[in-house]
């Protein structure tokens, strides 16, 4: 017994093991559970400053004012205090995925004060301060809040989740995103209020290049709707059929790099050591330790030793208590467990509760096979258990981590159905329209079909991080669907033309669009710099996502509202 922390510990040991002459490893699934939360703590501090200071630059570059720059930075603090400080009232703990936190709301909360900054900038050229942010919230005050909700809904969807970490991620991030709308409006007001230095934000100096392509791609989608469509719709069929060359990697050491410390000692484990993959065969055994009771054990052992599956995955390694009996010298059983408490006092005790009556059998098995391998395994060895033993069981961090892929993946289905069905109702109400929230749920299911089916046709295969793909970026790129429904819906119910309203839009909204996905894609490519393996996959296919859904709702969504009737109360909703 001891009060140190077990980062301690496996610290310690691994000091003895560097040490060593020659050379020794530690593996195993403890210290793999123990690196991943490591690097992931030690990445949230790196992430949180990187995401930060790169996109303090591109609002800088973007808008060129300094009183811009510090807004949105002054809003993701006390967004982060406020969620941490409701976390600390209910009792949640942070988790290991949730420690990412800090990046994820910097980038929400950036890309949030982005499409205010650009509405206000345009209603600055008529109306003085307070009458242009006036303005500016009774224009986007909807809009902005939907987004928030609809961002919240994406996240909340991962609370459906079999696994701890991941519920507790999409509770946090849920709760920071309405968070992020309550600190807008707390500290906009006033912080573009105040004072008369440095008070507006600046155009860009390729903006008006920017605006004019925007306005070209307009009229491209207008004068060739049908070019258009059967050009998006061909792209998504052919990344979707890439869905069926999609691979699992379920091999948890996958999660780290190549390089680092707990991959190279699973290596040495894999080829020399019979696998680094420990578990265990636990039961009942009220016989006690008798000449009668031993021949079973001795044949449970044996049987799991010439266990073999169809594909040739066996155990590496079996270590039943009546090994050590019989190496041990004597001429009777209680001579040997005497030897055996002189020799190595911790053996017997280690292998059967004398108290609870329990026994169990160590196995070992490698560690770098598939889950599903993995868990045939599991199912083969507690079946031949079972046998002789009809109450045993298999138990371990083997078949914890085994099992967390599969249940990942199976969430991944029933998060991203939530977060459609949750997205659509809010949209919905939105617009008061249903056939409204049904059209904004393409646009948004395009990325994916990019991004997921690219996955199948490159051979990227999906792991912990890729399982929550679906849900987050449904959350997060309906936000643009939100924003250019409501100016298109502005434009109609001023009297504009389809033709009209779409050029006002690509040129007003989509400028905001294009700056806020191109902020988000930026702070989610800051997650590649981690040491976790799956952070750097999220990071990566997230800002694939957001500007494969730049150009759903550019592109699909104008080409969808051509031929949506637009009810006069929808328009007077926006």
């Amino acid at each position: 017994e001891t009060d140190a922390p077990r980062a301690e510990t496996f610290a310690r040991v691994r000091e003895i093991a560097a040490e060593h002459t020659p050379p020794a490893f530690v593996a195993g699934e403890p210290v793999q559970v123990h690196d991943m939360y490591r690097y992931v703590d030690q990445d949230s501090r790196l992430l949180g400053w990187a995401s930060s200071i790169l996109l303090m630059v591109m609002i800088l570059a973007l808008f060129r004012s300094l009183r811009w720059v510090l807004l949105p930075v002054l809003v993701v603090p006390v967004t982060l205090v406020w969620t941490k400080a409701v976390l600390v009232l209910s009792g949640i703990e942070l988790s290991m995925v949730s420690s990412i936190l800090t990046s994820l709301v910097t980038i929400i909360g950036i890309a949030t004060v982005t499409h205010l900054t650009v509405n206000y900038r345009e209603l600055r050229q008529e109306f003085d301060r307070e009458p242009a942010f006036r303005e500016t919230l009774r224009r986007l005050g909807p809009p902005v809040a939907w987004t928030c909700i609809t961002t919240g809904v994406g996240f909340g969807a991962l609370m459906s989740s079999e696994i701890l970490p991941v519920r507790s991620f999409g509770l946090m991030l849920a709760l920071a995103a309405v968070l992020v709308l309550i600190a807008c409006f707390a500290i906009l007001p006033g912080g573009v209020l105040m004072l008369r230095y440095d008070s507006d934000p600046r155009p860009t100096l390729a903006e008006a290049r920017l605006v004019r392509l925007l306005q070209k791609l307009g009229r491209g989608v207008d004068r060739h709707p049908r070019l258009w469509l059967c050009g998006l719709l061909s792209m998504m069929a052919i990344t979707g059929a890439g869905l069926f060359f999609l691979r699992v990697e379920t091999d948890f050491s996958k999660n780290f790099r190549e390089s680092s410390e707990i991959v190279e000692a699973i290596d040495f484990f894999e080829e020399n050591m019979g696998g680094a993959g420990t578990w265990e065969i636990n039961f009942p055994w009220p016989h006690g330790l008798t000449e009668e009771s031993l021949p079973r054990l001795r044949e449970l052992a044996t049987n799991l030793r010439n266990l073999r599956l169809p594909s040739g995955t066996r155990l590496t390694k079996v270590v039943a208590l009546s090994d050590g009996i019989d190496f041990a010298p004597g001429s009777t059983l209680e001579e040997k467990l005497d030897r055996l408490a002189n020799i190595q006092p911790d053996f017997v005790p280690s292998l059967y509760n004398v108290e609870a009556q329990q026994m169990r059998i160590l196995l070992r098995a490698l560690e770098r096979q598939p889950a599903e391998e993995k868990l045939e395994l599991i199912r083969a060895v507690e079946a031949e258990a079972r046998k002789i033993v009809p109450e045993a069981r298999a138990t371990g961090f083997y078949l914890l981590l085994a099992e967390l892929i599969r249940s990942l993946l199976r969430d991944q289905l029933v998060s991203f159905l939530l977060a459609t069905l949750g997205i659509f109702i809010c949209m919905t109400i939105a617009f008061r329209s249903a056939w409204i929230g049904l059209l904004s749920l393409v646009p948004n299911v395009f990325p994916l079909l990019l991004v997921i089916g690219g996955m199948g046709w490159t051979g990227l295969p999906v792991n912990i991080g890729t399982a929550m793909i679906a849900s987050v970026s449904m959350g997060l790129t309906v936000d643009s669907s939100i924003h250019y429904i409501a100016g298109y819906l502005r434009a109609r119910a001023a009297g504009a033309t389809y033709a009209d309203a779409l050029r006002s839009t690509h040129g007003t909204v989509g400028v905001a669009m294009v700056f806020a996905n191109v902020v988000l894609a930026a702070g989610f490519l800051v997650l590649s710099l981690s040491n976790f393996v799956p952070l750097i996959y999220f990071g990566t296919l997230v800002s694939l996502s957001m500007l494969g859904g730049l150009l759903g709702d550019l592109a699909l969504l104008p080409l969808l509202l051509r031929w949506a009737p637009v009810p006069a109360q929808t328009a007077r909703a926006a």
